[in-house]
């Protein structure tokens, strides 16, 4: 279990509330321990609640808050009862972090109607889903922070992502609209696409074909969950007051 103390960045989020989605596992437990890590009290959301209750009590262990959410990031009332519930219990919404997605890979000839939709659903419909949610508490409370994990498949493609790709343009696309129509209320939204990350996702390819990635890439490596984290704690803190709909690279110059 990731150990929150990792975290690589210092910001002062005392007082501030998150939703971090996609949070019972991976880089969504990662991103909810290292906002939690810098004082902010994190509403961990997920469909996994067995998972999600260890990523609350992987915070709360090093003294940390949070709180676990069972929800659907593709059901609109779930996840409006889900938003209602966090801005009660804390009287107000200050971050977002729309982490949720899947990928359910194939070549596009031989891709199934249910592979395409739910990829789209959960990873462009979630995103789409909470951001509109969190649009009214964070306008009533005159500030916010939203950050969409895209990816570089949204901005290069991949053969056997269609689906994933085409996800990840819409979450891209749907950042830099909503960033114009909420800067007026001083919320900023803003994307972390993060390149080829060591995860569960990548364990499972070939040697040979991380050993080319590994080549093709300028510094050499995979990327590490935490250098995604730490791009999206970046964009939650008050450090980042001046930037919005961004799309923050973090990928060791694959695509450079």
């Amino acid at each position: 279990m990731t150990d929150q103390t990792k975290t690589r960045i210092t910001t002062n989020l005392e007082g501030q509330t998150a939703i971090v989605t996609g949070a019972a596992r991976g880089l969504g437990r990662l991103i909810a321990q290292s906002l939690a890590a810098c004082g902010a009290g994190v509403a961990c959301v997920d469909v996994n609640a067995e998972l999600l209750e260890e990523t609350v009590g992987s915070i709360k262990s090093v003294g940390g808050q949070a709180r676990a959410f069972t929800c659907d990031v593709t059901d609109s009332q779930a996840v409006n009862d889900t938003v209602d519930q966090v801005v009660k219990a804390h009287d107000g919404l200050q971050i977002l972090v729309n982490n949720a997605g899947i990928t359910r890979d194939g070549m596009l000839m031989r891709m199934k109607d249910d592979q395409w939709d739910s990829v789209l659903a959960i990873n462009l419909r979630g995103t789409f889903l909470f951001t509109r949610a969190v649009a009214k508490p964070m306008i009533k409370g005159r500030q916010g922070r939203i950050v969409n994990i895209a990816s570089i498949s949204g901005m290069i493609g991949n053969p056997g992502q269609a689906n994933y790709s085409a996800s990840k343009a819409g979450v891209i696309g749907l950042t830099r609209t909503v960033a114009m129509e909420l800067a007026s209320r001083s919320i900023t939204v803003n994307a972390v696409a993060p390149g080829f990350i060591e995860t569960d996702m990548t364990a499972k390819l070939d040697p040979e074909i991380i050993d080319g990635i590994k080549q093709r890439t300028p510094l050499g490596r995979l990327g590490q969950p935490l250098d995604v984290a730490d791009a999206v704690l970046f964009l939650a803190s008050p450090a980042a007051a001046f930037i919005t709909g961004q799309v923050l690279v973090v990928d060791g110059g694959l695509i450079a």
